[in-house]
Parts: structure tokens; C-alpha cells; sequence
């Protein structure tokens, strides 16, 4: 059984609330030169349109920061009002002096308590920043790494405990960077509902330490993710092993998966979405939130015609991938219904009728031959041989269509 949620302040980054109460939210980055305006515009839109909740871009130089007007009216003159997130590193303070409209536009500030400023620097550059985000009403995130830790931590942790691994030294490091960060916001006024926190290391066990840590420390929403966790399988796996178990514990507010595009080959845009799909079914498959159809299958056996179970299975679910943008605006209800392809009859009428639409093929044995279709726990009838493809995915289709229109209800 799920944790409940815990129990956090709630931050309203540019009208999308976080935190206790509210729904986990997706967030994803931009790769793009944010300078290069059209790029950045292009990228944020796919990305919202994949399901991106909040997006953040880098900021890297006063150019960048002088972009970030332009791209929020270009934003909202295509009707994309998705919030946007500035991500500072070494001279957060002065980027925002000086660019007092990207400072304005901008709906949170990101932040690195490791690299905000070296020895007496730190606390000044800090507060400029939490000054500028206070006189603008924009909350910040208060979000360590572990490629910059904060050098004073480490340093002060190795001096009072020389005889701790370096894992352990790492790990508490991190935890109270961010904790001592918080405290520094606090006392200088800044407030307590305006700040989120994060702390991404790329070791899964270290993050489950930190993040529960962190989650007995504070009250603030957090910012789950895994950093540098690879490509491809390697980058999903990593990410969905880590933020599941912390999901399960009713811990986190946001979530961005971090994955490194698959083609480095491919420079559009399009490359950067995958992060999101990933950090939407993470949320399915916990139970927390529903976006999209759920395909479920069997692996086959010797039991299943393979070449024909196998060739069904990729229909059915090259077809739903194909239209579940389009349901998830046109009939959101169809989030999360399940819809089961099964290779043979052993398991198949029954793991058919736990779905809300499932079809049994018929197995190897040549006196199997007819094809059973379920629809929410009752056979629905039986599919001829040489049409069944067509019309199972015509039934997928009616049936999404008389759920948004309320003329069933799913029972599964």
C-alpha cells in the first residue's frame, strides 16, 4: 500500500501549484542556447506539449538572461503559457541586477547553494538573489548537486568526522547544504511558501538517504530526480528504480527525469520529450497520476501463435501511440484504461477481463480459432479471423469515445 503524501507547503509556481494537495508535477529543461530565442521557443512548446508542466532554461550569460522576455511573449502569442523556470549557477545575483525584465518574467529561480559564491561571497550573493526574487514574488528552488557541493559543508563534515566513508560524508553534505540554505532564507525574511528544495546525486541508494532525509527535515516541497542517469534503457531504469521507491513513501512534489537524448545525431527538438513520457509513466505505473491508455500484453510462449500475437501486440500499441496525444485532449477520461492483448486461452479470458478492453487470441492448437474480445469484465464477442485487427481497434476507439461521453464506466 502507498504512503500518504507528505505533508508540505504549497508553491505556486506561475499558477501551477506544488506541493501538498496538488498533483505531482512533470517538469523538464530546454537544451537549446536560450539566446537562440526561436530554438528555445520551439523546444519549451514541444516539451509542453508532450506534457511538460514547468520548464526550465538555462542562464548562463547576460544574452541569455536578455532573451528570456521574448521567449515568454513568443510563448504566449502561440497560446503556450506553460511557466518558466531560470536556472543561474556562479552569478545568479548580478545576471538578475542587471536583467531586471528576465527577473520579472520569470516564474521561479533556480538556484545552487555550491556555486552561488566562495567563502565570504556566499551570504551576500545569496541574499541578493532571495532579494530580487522576493521584491518580484517569485519563489525559488534551493537545489544542490553533487557535481558543485558546497566546498564549506564537505570540508567542516570531513573535519568533524574523519572516520566516515566518503559515501556517508557525500550524503550529509548534501542534505545539509540544502537545510543550511534554508535556514539562511528564513532568517533573512525570505518566505517559507515560496521555496522548494532538491539534492540530486546519480547513485539511487544515496538519493532514497537524502531525499528522506530531507523529507523528515523540512516542510517544503521537493524536486525529485536523478542526475546524469544515462540514455536510453540504462537512464529509465536507473531513474524509475530511484523515484518509484520514493514515490511509494509519499515523498515528492515535482519530478524531472534526466535522461541524455538517445541520437546524438539528431538535433531537433523533438529529442528532448523522451524525459517526459518517462516521468509521466513513472507517475502511471505508481498509481499517482493518469495521462495515457495502458497496453498491456502477454510475452507469448509455445502455447501462442507467435508471428500473429506478436504482429497484434505492436498494432495495438503503435496505434494507441499514435493517438493518445489526441485522446488526452479530445477525451481525457481515457487516461489510464488498460487495454490487454493476450497470446492464448490459459490466461487470456480471465487477464482479458481485468482490463477494461482485452482480447484473447486464439492459441497453437489448430481447434483454437476464435479471437474473444472483453470489455470491462463481460465477453463482448467473437472476432472473425480474416478482420479481427481492424475491428479490435475500432472497438478501442468507440469504446474511448462512449467513455468520454459517459455511456459506460469503467469497472477495472
Amino acid at each position: 500500500m502507498m504512503a500518504q503524501r507528505r505533508k508540505c507547503h504549497v508553491v505556486d509556481v506561475g499558477g501551477v501549484p506544488i506541493g501538498f494537495g496538488q498533483e505531482m508535477v512533470v517538469q523538464s529543461m530546454t537544451d537549446t542556447k536560450t539566446q537562440d530565442v526561436a530554438s528555445t521557443v520551439r523546444q519549451i512548446r514541444a516539451l509542453h506539449n508532450a506534457g511538460s508542466e514547468l520548464v526550465r532554461v538555462a542562464i548562463q550569460d547576460l544574452e541569455d538572461a536578455r532573451a528570456v522576455p521574448e521567449i515568454r511573449s513568443r510563448l504566449d502569442d502561440e497560446d503556450c503559457h506553460v511557466p518558466l523556470i531560470g536556472d543561474f549557477h556562479y552569478i545568479a545575483h548580478t545576471l538578475l541586477q542587471d536583467a531586471p525584465e528576465c527577473a520579472r518574467t520569470l516564474d521561479k529561480y533556480r538556484i545552487n547553494p555550491g556555486n552561488i559564491g566562495r567563502g565570504t561571497r556566499y551570504d551576500p550573493q545569496f541574499k541578493q538573489v532571495l532579494d530580487i526574487a522576493g521584491m518580484n514574488g517569485k519563489p525559488i528552488r534551493i537545489g544542490a548537486n553533487w557535481g558543485s557541493l558546497d566546498e564549506r559543508v564537505r570540508a567542516r563534515l570531513l573535519s568533524q568526522h574523519p572516520d566516515w566513508p566518503f559515501e556517508q560524508i557525500l550524503q550529509e553534505a548534501m542534505v545539509a547544504s540544502v537545510l543550511e540554505s534554508l535556514e539562511f532564507s528564513l532568517a533573512c525574511g525570505f518566505p517559507e511558501d515560496q521555496i522548494v528544495l532538491s539534492a540530486k546525486v546519480s547513485d539511487e541508494s544515496a538519493l532514497l538517504s537524502i531525499y528522506r532525509s530531507l523529507a523528515q527535515e523540512t516542510d517544503a516541497p521537493l524536486h525529485l530526480g536523478l542526475t546524469e542517469s544515462g540514455t536510453g534503457m540504462q537512464g529509465v531504469i536507473s531513474s524509475t528504480a530511484a523515484i518509484s521507491v520514493l514515490l511509494q513513501e509519499g515523498i515528492g512534489d515535482t519530478l524531472r527525469v534526466s535522461l541524455t537524448p538517445r541520437n546524438p545525431l539528431t538535433l531537433g527538438h523533438e529529442t528532448r520529450t523522451e524525459e517526459v513520457y518517462v516521468a509521466q509513466r513513472i507517475l502511471q505505473a505508481n498509481g499517482i497520476r493518469a495521462f495515457y491508455p495502458n497496453v498491456r500484453s502477454c510475452p507469448g510462449c509455445g502455447r501462442t501463435q507467435r508471428d500473429r500475437f506478436r504482429a497484434m501486440v505492436h498494432r495495438v500499441s503503435e496505434f494507441v501511440a499514435e493517438h493518445e496525444q489526441t485522446w488526452r485532449t479530445q477525451f481525457p477520461q481515457s487516461a489510464g484504461i488498460s487495454i490487454a492483448v493476450m497470446g492464448c486461452v490459459v490466461n487470456g479470458f480471465e487477464e482479458g477481463k481485468h482490463a477494461n478492453l482485452g482480447i484473447s487470441l486464439p492459441g497453437s492448437r489448430e481447434d483454437q480459432t476464435m479471437m474473444h474480445v472483453f470489455q470491462d469484465g463481460v465477453e463482448r464477442g467473437v472476432l472473425r479471423s480474416d478482420a479481427w485487427e481492424e475491428e479490435f481497434l475500432s472497438m478501442i476507439e468507440e469504446y474511448i469515445e462512449n467513455l468520454n461521453e459517459g455511456r459506460h464506466f469503467l469497472t477495472r
